[in-house]
């Protein structure tokens, strides 16, 4: 028997070579024989280094930079020596992670930290650069990473603006200061798997800026700024990206890499597969099943992220997804309309939500066991 897993962390409770080990288990308390073969993914937001290096030879770069409230500290990026290739994940120096929870201020935060790390790859060579989004602190759409790299966002009375969500709508004028940093002949690539725009109800404010701290009202300040940007863009520089699928990806940074910086946009879990060399995997090897997994499933999951690839690479090849997960707000009928064999939650609904991440581990080992046990009987 062969299996494949390529599974995302759980957050806030395992990474994926945890998950990945657990599920390993549960499969060999059924079938001590079994073939198992593992992918360590990332849809590019947390998790981008470590599935890139799993993957690459790279060197591990560390710089000094700042936290998305200016704070001094240090954050490592990969870099490539042979093909001049810089991989950096916003999440080390522009994320979430990095603030308590009083500390979540979005319209004080910034993603000029991550623009120090790219300002550094540039400066040692590197001509190809791919940021993994995801995890942000931010909604500065990209004016932070657009500052460290030479850009200026001045107000109607000349005065420089900090690059933060909460001054995008006294943006009266954007200039390239005479000492920026050249990134002619540099290509930037922006790994993520959200498809949502700039701005609007889907948008980077409304869907993602509560979680980082914002109120219903800051929301709306935040939306009203992305769209303010905008218009200064189309206006001045020329460009119009509000709408790609993706725009709004890490508060807007997305939008700010393609037009300050012309990225073009891939999608992360095609990336990391590409770079798994998975396609081989899967024509070289019959798999029985592939296993995938997340904390948890719901409406976002259906949209574009790493459970959404790994369902099309079974469709493709047909194989049986099963996929795993803490907390699940899909019914059966959706999850197989999206094409998955079954949905494995693994929270026992009499006990917290804390003891479930506590224990996700042995839960996820005991759930797969079950369900190849079950099997076992058909």
């Amino acid at each position: 028997m062969k299996v494949l897993l390529i599974p995302d962390k759980f957050k806030g409770s395992l990474d994926a070579k945890e998950v990945i080990r657990a599920i390993s288990e549960g499969v060999c308390q059924v079938h001590p024989g079994a073939e198992i073969f593992s992918v360590l993914a990332s849809d590019g937001g947390d998790g981008f280094l470590n599935a890139v290096s799993e993957n690459l030879n790279c060197t591990t770069t560390t710089v000094v930079t700042v936290d998305p409230l200016n704070r001094k500290m240090e954050a490592v990026y990969l870099f490539d020596n042979v093909t001049k290739t810089a991989y950096i994940e916003l999440a080390k120096a522009s994320g979430l992670e990095l603030l308590k929870g009083a500390e979540r201020d979005v319209m004080r935060t910034s993603s000029y930290g991550t623009g120090l790390q790219i300002r550094h790859a540039i400066e040692n060579g590197a001509t190809k650069i791919y940021l993994g989004l995801g995890g942000s602190a931010t909604n500065d759409g990209g004016t932070g990473i657009a500052k460290a790299l030479g850009y200026r966002f001045l107000d109607d009375l000349g005065h420089e603006l900090e690059p933060v969500g909460g001054e995008l709508s006294k943006i009266a004028k954007i200039e390239k200061k005479d000492v920026a940093l050249d990134v002619t002949g540099i290509s930037f690539h922006a790994v993520n798997d959200v498809n949502n725009p700039l701005y609007g109800k889907q948008g980077a404010a409304y869907v993602y800026a509560e979680q980082k701290g914002a109120t219903s009202k800051e929301i709306q300040k935040l939306d009203k700024g992305l769209r303010h940007l905008e218009a200064i863009v189309k206006d001045q520089l020329k460009k119009n990206a509000a709408q790609l699928p993706g725009a709004g990806a890490a508060g807007g940074t997305a939008y700010g890499l393609n037009v300050f910086l012309n990225a073009e946009f891939i999608s992360g879990i095609d990336f990391v597969l590409r770079l798994a060399k998975v396609n081989q995997l899967l024509s070289d090897h019959h798999f029985e099943y592939i296993i995938t997994g997340e904390g948890k499933f719901d409406e976002q999951t259906l949209h574009g992220k790493l459970i959404k690839g790994v369902i099309d690479l079974g469709r493709q090849y047909q194989i049986p997804v099963i996929a795993i997960c803490g907390q699940s707000d899909i019914d059966s009928a959706q999850s197989k309309s999206i094409g998955l064999e079954v949905i494995l939650e693994i929270r026992d609904t009499a006990k917290s939500v804390q003891y479930s991440m506590d224990n996700a581990a042995r839960l996820i080992r005991e759930s797969i066991f079950s369900f190849f046990k079950s099997t076992l009987k058909k």
